[in-house]
């Protein structure tokens, strides 16, 4: 393996080319030491996306949404198993550290989002944010495209759901308590992993665990139907704790949960596996292993029907163990369905009625 390009704060050890480029490079050791030179600091670029639609449909027969909106492409959390990395790759960019150095963002979303929600054949269906990349990464802060949407949202009465694994979503809570007062908004929060030192590995820039459980609690106060998702379950790095997370998320207020078992598309294989023999090498071949035993032999199987929970005897106990404590628990419902019959086209002017809290 090339010597990793390990930062401080980054998931990827590693920016090779995505799957388009014509051409690929790799690091040589010159005999004068460059590759022991320290690493200069690797800042976040932040880049403006043209974007002229917001909202994204998909017929997947696997997902509970047909729409969503991402305000941001690529994640500064920097978390190594992430899906979306490959779509970078479209861009030009790397999957590697690109993905969570080189983030676009989409200053006009919520005016876009505004004429989409206006147009006379658009017929009203939950929203998913945070399906792709996180709505509330850190670069959310100043950016504050997701709370501009979430506005544009709520004026409209609009449901939507969210799933994030940041405890900025706190800064909303008056916005989206007003919202699920009318039976609007449904959130999860993401948890991986308990251990706080592999989570700076694993997903170096997200919130630390326990501070996601104490979201979790500020949330359901204000009234916001909040839940887990123990996503994703990693085969011999984190699936012990799949007991102890589902109890923790509940012992701080979640009445509903959720997995996804580990799955590694595309460029995302090669990164992770990558992330795992420097970080954990006595473990990599294990867990590989049963990585692949779970998706027929190989590292991800693309059918939808498999994908997200994996197939064979190991990703079934998983599936039966998550089971048993959610029904242990008694959180083994969803989350109430959202309202979509009080959604009204946004005022052309963007001013939101007085009316809205009433």
């Amino acid at each position: 393996m090339p010597k990793p390009l390990t930062y401080k704060g980054r998931g990827s050890i590693s920016n090779t080319a995505g799957r388009f480029e014509p051409q690929h490079s790799e690091a040589a050791d010159d005999g004068w030491g460059s590759l022991d030179a320290p690493l200069p600091p690797l800042a976040t670029e932040i880049l403006t996306d043209s974007s002229k639609s917001v909202i994204s449909y998909n017929d997947s027969p696997d997902l509970p949404f047909d729409r969503s909106i991402n305000p941001y492409r690529g994640c500064e959390h920097g978390c190594i198993y992430c899906f979306a990395r490959p779509s970078h790759a479209y861009l030009g960019l790397s999957p590697g550290l690109d993905f969570e150095t080189r983030i676009l963002v989409k200053p006009a979303a919520a005016q876009l989002l505004r004429e989409e929600l206006g147009k006379r054949n658009y017929r009203c269906a939950p929203l998913a944010l945070g399906t792709n990349t996180d709505p509330y990464q850190p670069l959310e802060r100043q950016q504050k495209i997701m709370r501009q949407i979430l506005e544009v949202l709520a004026q409209a009465r609009h449901p939507l759901s969210i799933i994030t694994k940041s405890a900025l979503i706190e800064r909303d809570i008056d916005l989206l308590a007003a919202m699920a007062a009318q039976g609007l908004v449904s959130v999860h929060l993401s948890v991986t992993t308990l251990d706080r030192h592999l989570a700076r590995t694993l997903e170096p820039r997200a919130t630390a665990p326990q501070r996601r459980l104490q979201a979790i609690t500020a949330l359901r106060g204000a009234g916001i139907p909040v839940g887990v998702m123990v996503a994703p379950v990693i085969p011999a790095l984190t699936d012990h704790e799949l007991e102890a997370i589902v109890k923790a998320a509940h012992a701080a207020g979640a009445s509903s949960a959720a997995y996804v078992f580990l799955r590694l598309p595309l460029e995302v294989a090669d990164l992770f596996e990558q992330w795992l023999r420097q970080h954990y090498p006595l473990k990599a071949d294990h867990v590989l292993n049963l990585i692949r035993e779970s998706h027929g032999g190989k590292t991800y199987d693309s059918d939808f029907r498999h994908r997200q929970r994996g197939t064979g005897a190991y990703a079934d106990l998983i599936g039966q163990r998550f089971r048993l404590i959610c029904k242990r628990l008694r959180i083994d419902q969803p989350l109430p369905a959202l309202h979509t019959d009080l959604f009204r086209k946004p005022e052309a002017g963007g001013q939101m009625g007085f009316d809205f809290f009433t």
